[in-house]
C-alpha cells in the first residue's frame, strides 16, 4: 500500500471507531441514564448549567458520533466533540488523575485527541464529505 492509501485507511478507521464510541455514549446518556438522570449527574459533578448542558452533550455525542461514522460534516462535529471532551476533562475528570477506573481522564483525553485529529485532517477519501464537498471548485472544499 502507498502512503495515501494507508492514510485514507487510517482516517477511516479512526473516524468509525471514535464515532462509534461517541454515539454509544450519547445513546447511553439519552436512553439508559435518561436526560433527567444525566442532568442530575452533571449537577452532582459540578458541571455549570447542567440542565441545559446535559441534553446538548447527549445529543451532540449521539448525532456527532453518527456523523463521524458516516463521514458527514466531520470537521465541524469533530471540533465540537473535542471541545465536549475538553470540558469533561477540565470540569470533571482531571482531579481524579489519569486512570479511568479512578474516574480519571484517560478516555476523555483519548477521545479529545481523536476528535481533534479528525477536525484538523477531515474525514478522508472514504467519506460523504469527500463525495459532497471534495470537488476542487467547491467553495465548501474546506469541509472535505
Amino acid at each position: 500500500m502507498n502512503t495515501s492509501t494507508l492514510t485514507t485507511t487510517a482516517l477511516t478507521v479512526l473516524r468509525v471507531i471514535v464515532g462509534f464510541i461517541f454515539a454509544a455514549h450519547g445513546w447511553q446518556k439519552i436512553n439508559e441514564f435518561t436526560i433527567a438522570g444525566t442532568q442530575a449527574a452533571f449537577t452532582k459533578m459540578g458541571v455549570p448549567a447542567a440542565q441545559l448542558v446535559a441534553p446538548i452533550v447527549a445529543f451532540l455525542e449521539l448525532a456527532g458520533g453518527i456523523a463521524l461514522i458516516a463521514g458527514i460534516l466531520v470537521r465541524v462535529f469533530a471540533a465540537l466533540l473535542a471541545l465536549d471532551m475538553l470540558g469533561a476533562l477540565f470540569l470533571v475528570h482531571a482531579p481524579a488523575g489519569v486512570f479511568v477506573n479512578d474516574g480519571g481522564y484517560e478516555l476523555v483525553l483519548l477521545l479529545a485527541g481523536g476528535a481533534a485529529a479528525l477536525a484538523l485532517t477531515g474525514a478522508g477519501a472514504f467519506s460523504a464529505d469527500r463525495a459532497l464537498f471534495g470537488r476542487t471548485a467547491s467553495p465548501l472544499k474546506v469541509l472535505a
